[in-house]
């Protein structure tokens, strides 16, 4: 980027209005309730844009999207699943119940609701184990796609980068607690709304037209391309990038069962959603927040889903080699792919610069709400609950303190950059999909059956249901898919089979969910069975 005064007084705008954020959060924070909570008067708009802008992070933009060049438009049926179940199905399936126990229990957190339903101690420090364990590698997954871009871009020291977001959304978040993290939310989901709406329009342009640029993507792999340098990925089901690959291959199982369905339906059990629900001041603000929420995710989604694909058209015409035959790390695509597009174009500087704020707020944001969710599960549900460990769970009303959450969210940060810095590369959609995927498996069931029990639910069926998600994702994901197993170089007990390509979140939710059934079945409604029965 040859003009940096653009960006830098763009920078320097959403610098001081993130400090402005900030301190407003900070002054209107007056309390540990307040800075776990809000004020419970979030309004429709700041709730759908905080929730969109927390889905959707760089690990969607920058690794889905690359991933998306690779796999090509079939990725567009994530956008559907987003927004059909990560939106609409958790805003009005589990939204409202959630919102309601909330209150009824006066839950701040979602370990503290998952641990008050069912008046366990142990379900609460499960809930909270499973964020500070497995969060930062998602965390960092984030952090590291908006540390490349922007060191592509800007050609700034990687590392300078890194340390520099992580302080800056730090800073905001131990000071001003989620009603801080809320507004930037805002702020970052909008500007991320122009710039993809920004780069769309112009990728459409460059490429002649919505027509011809799908046109150009299909010739693309019928005849433009020599199909003999794709000779591996076809062997592994690839049929062109508009096409859905053979169903069964590698390639379409790897896409259906670890991309759609692990992030499709692994966002209904992510806590840094879920506290989204409890800000709201009642259900009539969860069903207005939703539809904004749909549209965010349509756009968003929709523009890095196509782009990706559309990628390897404009590479191809202008190198004559396609996107994921020039940059083998995928999560590299986009970054180049914008560069390129807006280099040497008269301008370019300044899309560039809304395009490097776009992904900057998207890389922020996501992590101002994972670093405020993993500092409140480390000060709140661990540190502050165990100094109470004589008062009884379903009772409990502990103010806790700030100075806890501040110091768990400090030391979570240091955790997450240094997990950052071990990341290899390709790993920003698999580190999203392993998170994603491993709450779904181990807490989906038992928070589905928490919030719709009648009476208080068994505690006994849900630690069964937990048990058995936990271990047979675990047992499935260490020794058997190859997208996990590879990447920690753990021996497979399976080799050289399609069930390599079987994500995890098919065998443990599944089985999570039988568990809980059954579990129900032989204990809950045997006993009311028999209490039922004449004497």
């Amino acid at each position: 980027m040859e003009n940096a005064i653009i960006l830098v007084f763009t920078a320097i705008l959403f610098v001081l209005a993130t400090i402005y954020l900030g301190w407003y959060g900070h002054k209107h924070t007056k309390n540990n309730e307040e800075f776990l909570l809000g004020r419970n008067k979030a309004s429709p708009l700041i709730i759908a844009l905080s929730y969109g802008a927390t889905f959707l992070s760089t690990s969607a933009i920058v690794g889905f999207g690359g991933a998306a060049a690779k796999y090509g438009l079939s990725m567009i049926w994530l956008m559907v699943l987003c927004i059909l179940i990560g939106t609409i199905i958790a805003f009005m399936v589990f939204g409202k119940r959630v919102r309601r126990k909330g209150q009824e229990h006066g839950a701040r957190t979602f370990p503290e609701i998952m641990g008050k339903m069912y008046g366990s101690p142990f379900i609460r420090t499960y809930s909270a184990m499973v964020i500070l364990i497995g969060m930062p590698v998602y965390c960092a997954a984030v952090l590291t796609g908006g540390v490349n871009f922007i060191a592509v871009t800007i050609g700034v020291d990687r590392n300078m980068v890194l340390l520099g977001l992580s302080l800056i959304v730090a800073l905001y978040v131990v000071y001003g607690g989620v009603i801080a993290v809320m507004y930037n939310d805002a702020l970052q989901a909008a500007i991320m709304f122009i710039g993809m709406a920004v780069i769309m329009i112009f990728t459409f342009w460059k490429l002649g037209g919505v027509t011809e640029a799908f046109a150009s993507l299909q010739n693309l792999w019928t005849s433009d391309v020599n199909q003999a340098d794709f000779a591996k990925d076809i062997s592994a089901g690839f049929r062109g990038w508009s096409d859905f690959s053979a169903p069964g291959s590698t390639i379409w199982l790897t896409v259906v069962t670890t991309l759609l369905l692990g992030v499709g339906i692994g966002a209904l059990a992510q806590p840094q959603l879920v506290v989204r629900f409890l800000s709201a001041k009642d259900d009539r603000a969860l069903d207005r927040s939703m539809w904004i929420g749909a549209v965010f995710v349509l756009v968003i989604l929709g523009t890095a889903f196509t782009i990706g694909p559309l990628s390897n058209v404009f590479f191809f015409k202008t190198t004559g080699m396609t996107a994921t035959q020039l940059f083998k790390n995928t999560d590299m695509i986009i970054p180049e792919y914008v560069n390129a597009l807006f280099g040497g174009m008269s301008g370019g500087d300044f899309f560039i610069s809304l395009f490097v704020l776009a992904l900057i707020c998207a890389a922020i944001s996501t992590m101002s709400a994972l670093f405020h969710v993993m500092g409140s599960a480390a000060g709140y549900d661990i540190w502050t609950r165990r100094k109470n460990l004589r008062e009884v769970e379903s009772k409990v009303n502990m103010a806790g303190s700030m100075k806890a959450n501040r110091v768990g969210t400090m030391i979570m940060v240091v955790i997450v950059v240094m997990v950052a810095y071990m990341m290899p590369a390709n790993i920003i959609a698999k580190a999203t999909v392993i998170f994603m995927g491993f709450t779904a498996a181990a807490l989906l069931p038992t928070m589905a059956y928490g919030l719709y029990s009648k009476g208080k639910p068994n505690v006994l069926v849900a630690k069964i249901s937990i048990a058995v998600g936990m271990v047979s994702w675990s047992v499935w994901g260490f020794f058997v898919n190859s997208g996990i197993a590879d990447i920690l170089g753990i021996p497979k007990i399976v080799t050289g089979s399609w069930m390599n390509a079987v994500d995890p979140i098919v065998i443990g939710l599944p089985l999570s969910a039988i568990a809980l059934v059954i579990a129900y079945f032989a204990i809950v409604w045997r006993k009311a069975k028999a209490t039922a029965q004449p004497q």
